[in-house]
């Protein structure tokens, strides 16, 4: 082992999240058979098969779980000992992974990618996408976007805003089905919903003052945030959508809100999560403070989450 680099752990770790020796190979500008020889002479150093190779791709094995797991905590001690000296010369760069859902990595972090990189040039961001919870650890993730804050001692949250959701359909499926006007009638209707969350398929209401919950049996189901609001959208049915996807598509047109009169918003806070110990790397701190202040000046007064 005392011959292993750290570029070797980080070779190891993208190879890891980028599932592919090409694609490494393209991100380092260097021929594959450099990053081939250098996987297979970290192999020979741990005296073990760390991927597994097929013609679907790479996989890691049980040693090259393990092996993944002590790349992240080194290279990350060693990005902290960066930022103990970058903290004094006040400078954020370096790349941060950052994890979320589809929606929120669609509507809300790709159109701040560009004012980022105006305010922090040497940043270099790369998103996680999935619906799932990223194993922020395992992942080697530094920043995931969450509306839970239910952590271990070993991560702290940040708010960043809050988060909506409401009823929508586009003007298609109006004109062919009509809009119900009471929340009873959404039976007679086909309705989008998410298998991975069952949660957001209790859709809240307010009826003569009084909160009313029904629970939506999709028509259509779907278990990405994404996938369900290009179903709204192409006309499949109704879907309960994050105003923050929804309300530039309803000024645009393309989408009609539903039942209006009778939402109950539930507004959740929306975090930024990151390691405890890694939380005052000035690349961490200048993502989080910025997307914070974005929110804050472009999704005002109210923000909405998948």
């Amino acid at each position: 082992m005392d011959d292993l680099a750290f570029d070797d752990l980080k070779l190891f770790a993208r190879v890891a999240a980028l599932g592919s020796l090409s694609a490494v190979a393209r991100e380092r500008d260097v021929p594959v058979s450099q990053v081939s020889r250098a996987l297979t002479r970290i192999e020979k150093t741990c005296g073990a098969r760390l991927v597994h190779r097929s013609t679907h791709g790479l996989s890691l094995s049980a040693e090259g779980d393990t092996f993944l797991a002590y790349c992240h905590r080194i290279t990350g001690a060693l990005d902290e000992l960066q930022g103990e000296f970058a903290q004094h010369a006040g400078e954020a760069s370096g790349r941060v992974r950052v994890a979320a859902s589809t929606v929120i990595a669609q509507y809300l972090l790709l159109p701040s990618l560009g004012a980022l990189n105006q305010r922090h040039p040497r940043l270099r961001i790369e998103l996680e996408v999935s619906d799932r919870l990223a194993d922020m650890a395992r992942d080697g993730i530094d920043i995931a976007i969450r509306t839970s804050t239910a952590l271990p001692d070993t991560q702290v949250a940040r708010a960043l805003g809050h988060l909506d959701r409401a009823l929508y359909a586009a003007p298609a499926y109006a004109e062919r089905a009509g809009l119900p006007q009471h929340p009873h009638e959404l039976r007679q209707h086909r309705l989008i919903t998410n298998t991975a969350a069952p949660h957001l398929n209790q859709w809240p209401f307010e009826v003569d003052g009084q909160p009313l919950q029904l629970p939506a049996e999709g028509y259509w189901c779907t278990n990405d945030t994404g996938l369900a609001a290009n179903m709204v959208l192409q006309g499949l049915g109704i879907g309960r959508l994050a105003t923050l996807v929804a309300a530039p598509l309803v000024q645009q047109g393309l989408l009609l809100p539903v039942l209006p009169a009778f939402s109950d918003h539930q507004p959740v806070p929306l975090y930024a999560i990151t390691a405890s110990a890694r939380q005052r790397l000035p690349k961490i701190r200048a993502c989080i403070g910025f997307w914070a202040d974005w929110i804050a000046q472009t999704h005002k007064p109210d923000v909405t989450a998948p």
